[in-house]
């Protein structure tokens, strides 16, 4: 698979990459550290990252806003996007051919090339395997490996979460050996708006916890303009309530005009199969889904609790 992809990347003078809506630190890096790979490589080659840019994630690369013809002789390349509803861009369809490079479990089979490798930590390991095996013909560059690197601890929670593996740390034992500050890509990351620090303290004081091991929280407009917080800046501290003693599941739910998003964690309990129950859908033990009511949203509670039983 990854010989028929690089293959396809030699054909095509033009390739568009795409990657997940809301995108997080493994989206940006494992498309743009693609992007920069193949433009370092093949100079020759016009190149495109598309998407609706993350403020948050500003600092990692620019992006390209891109005419629609330019995918009519096009290779498209989405990375680290299960189902194709939530590619960034509705376009990815407009060009001659569909790459998928994914690290999520292919419930959505899409694309003409298929490469999915859920025991990957990231999507971005594996570009980092991609680089590797190709290593002649593809050239890494620092500005590669510090995106690479950054889509890597993202994904891992900074090496904590046990989809990290004994080959995760050989890829980044590689990246390191590039020039880039890891210690500016830290800081960046997990630098906190005061908002968002008073919010989580609002978040520790309040979360419920069961009898069965799960916390929840229900997060309201009204407390995201108290704070004046966005939803995603609330969906985001999801984790802070990971090392209460006895938790097993925790879920976050946060009220947008038209849904109410679930953000779910688990140490070991397995929740992609309750989250595509409520249309969502991930890792075993990190996923997402939507429910349209807190009635639903109680229901999905209470499937979580019986798992945990």
């Amino acid at each position: 698979m990854k010989q028929q992809i690089l293959n396809k990347i030699k054909a095509y003078d033009t390739i568009i990459l795409h990657r997940h809506g809301r995108p997080d630190p493994d989206a940006y890096g494992s498309q743009c550290g693609l992007a920069e790979i193949i433009m370092a490589s093949f100079p020759s080659k016009k190149v495109y990252r598309v998407g609706q840019p993350e403020e948050s994630l500003a600092f990692l690369s620019d992006l390209d806003e891109i005419d629609d013809s330019i995918y009519q002789e096009a290779l498209v390349i989405v990375l680290d996007t299960a189902n194709a509803p939530r590619i960034d861009d509705d376009r990815f369809n407009l060009g001659k051919e569909l790459i998928k490079i994914d690290h999520h479990p292919n419930n959505d089979v899409y694309g003409d090339i298929v490469w999915v490798d859920t025991n990957a930590s990231s999507t971005s390991e594996m570009i980092c395997e991609f680089q590797a095996e190709f290593a002649d013909e593809l050239q890494m560059t620092a500005t590669a490996a510090r995106l690479l690197f950054t889509g890597i601890v993202g994904d891992t929670g900074r090496f904590m979460f046990p989809n990290t593996t004994s080959r995760t740390f050989s890829y980044v034992s590689t990246l390191a050996s590039y020039d880039f500050d890891r210690s500016a890509i830290f800081n960046t990351m997990y630098k906190k708006d005061i908002r968002v620090l008073r919010f989580s303290g609002y978040v520790l004081q309040h979360f419920k916890l069961s009898e069965a091991g799960v916390i929840y929280l229900k997060i309201t407009p009204d407390l995201l303009e108290q704070f004046a917080i966005s939803s995603d800046e609330a969906a985001m501290l999801v984790n802070s309530v990971a090392q209460v003693e006895g938790v097993k599941v925790w879920a976050f739910f946060v009220e947008e005009p038209e849904r109410i998003r679930v953000r779910i964690r688990s140490k070991a309990i397995t929740i992609n199969e309750i989250a595509a129950k409520y249309n969502g859908g991930g890792h075993n033990l990190a996923s997402g889904a939507t429910v349209y009511s807190w009635a639903e949203a109680d229901c999905l509670i209470a499937d979580l609790e019986a798992v945990c039983q």
